[in-house]
């Protein structure tokens, strides 16, 4: 028992890290000598290890998906909302490993690590990046807990990317492929959103090419413009009226007074920019958005995602949002009809919800209660093969 803490949360948890001297060579043809992988883990694994759940991570995220790091820790996880004893992902009857990618800025090798060959940050020069990548960094951390079957592997957004991946590269070692709110490939318009918050941050003067740490800087400017664009995308029209209107922060429109009006939600947005900013590297963001811009689950596939779901042997869950407009329902159902036509079992849930792209994250009823629904069925799947 965590005294002070939910009784629905894992409680307090630790990051631990892993290294892999075992070479590693990515999409891009580039090889790492060696790396690290920062992950956490949830609940126990079973006498069988037929219990185990791979959560990827969004673009933002990192492997601190739920619990709390002390008693006084006022942030859980950022899945906190599906993780825990009761939830969708119930730790008092599933193993769940939580990973921090590679390319990401929370303890896995990334950006921001010592390049062996310069003994200066990797920064610009540390490589290009794919989904498969992180798939096959995933896989290698199976051997670490004697895993040789995931019961699921789940994620939103450029983790439900992932998650396809896996039912892809490796069908016989996942049983259930859980994809929310993603897509088969970005439209046009995702792609654009992403150029133009690289665009925020490759303009700041403190970037240096990428190379800011060495000029012991970095810059903040551009990558809260960054976030502030993607920040805006991830949120909903409704969503934002509920939450802000028109109110103001400060100031009144009085006459001669304009210059001193600040809204709530330009007030949200620049706070949500600064704390960002401040938390995430810049080298990692353009790294991750271009993994976004480059998946295309079938495109070795004769650009024919039949083709490419016909090699999966495990069940889908699809599910997606309403209000969602950056991966709007539309792209799910895509991967949905992709599934049906390759005589795949899929389930499909349109959730209606206000939170547009973020209520992925969100304590949603009804997306709780569909979510627990398959998770039951996972369960009882795991607890068979005891």
């Amino acid at each position: 028992m965590n005294k002070g803490l939910p009784a629905d949360s894992v409680g307090i948890v630790e990051a631990r890290t892993q290294h892999f001297s075992e070479p590693l060579t990515l999409a891009c043809g580039r090889t790492l000598a060696a790396y690290d992988i920062v992950y956490e883990t949830y609940g126990t694994l079973n006498a069988a290890k037929s219990n185990a759940i791979l959560i990827c991570h969004a673009l933002s995220g990192h492997h601190h998906a739920a619990g709390y790091y002390s008693a006084d820790d006022k942030k859980p996880g950022w899945w906190e909302a599906c993780i825990g004893p009761g939830k969708p992902i119930d730790t008092d009857h599933f193993f769940v490993l939580s990973i921090n990618n590679i390319g990401g800025c929370h303890g896995s090798t990334g950006p921001v690590s010592i390049n062996p060959d310069t003994g200066k940050p990797w920064g610009p020069d540390f490589p290009s990046l794919r989904c498969r990548d992180w798939v096959a960094t995933q896989r290698r951390m199976m051997p670490l807990f004697g895993i040789s079957r995931w019961a699921a592997v789940i994620g939103g957004s450029l983790g439900g990317m992932q998650a396809m991946r896996w039912a892809l590269e490796h069908p016989d070692e996942l049983r259930h492929c859980v994809s929310i709110a993603s897509a088969l490939r970005l439209t046009a318009q995702n792609i654009a959103f992403n150029e133009i918050a690289r665009q925020a941050i490759t303009s700041d003067l403190d970037f240096h090419g990428g190379r800011y740490l060495e000029h012991s800087t970095l810059p903040k400017s551009g990558l809260a413009l960054a976030r502030m664009v993607g920040h805006v995308t991830y949120l909903s029209a409704d969503g934002m009226g509920e939450k802000f209107g028109r109110d103001l922060k400060s100031g009144n429109f009085q006459l001669g007074q304009d210059d001193k009006v600040e809204f709530q939600v330009e007030s949200y947005l620049r706070y949500q920019g600064d704390v960002f900013s401040r938390s995430f590297d810049a080298n990692t963001y353009l790294l991750m958005t271009k993994a976004l811009d480059y998946f295309d689950l079938a495109r070795e596939y004769g650009d024919d995602p039949v083709a490419a779901f016909s090699h999966a042997q495990c069940s889908f869950l699809v599910m997606s949002f309403t209000s969602d407009w950056r991966f709007a329902p539309k792209r799910s159902r895509e991967i949905v009809d992709a599934l049906i036509a390759a005589n795949k079992p899929v389930a499909y849930a349109e959730i209606e919800a206000n939170f547009g792209h973020d209520a992925f994250l969100l304590p949603i009823e009804r997306y709780l209660n569909t979510f627990s629904a398959y998770m039951d069925r996972v369960k009882r799947e795991a607890s068979h093969a005891l």
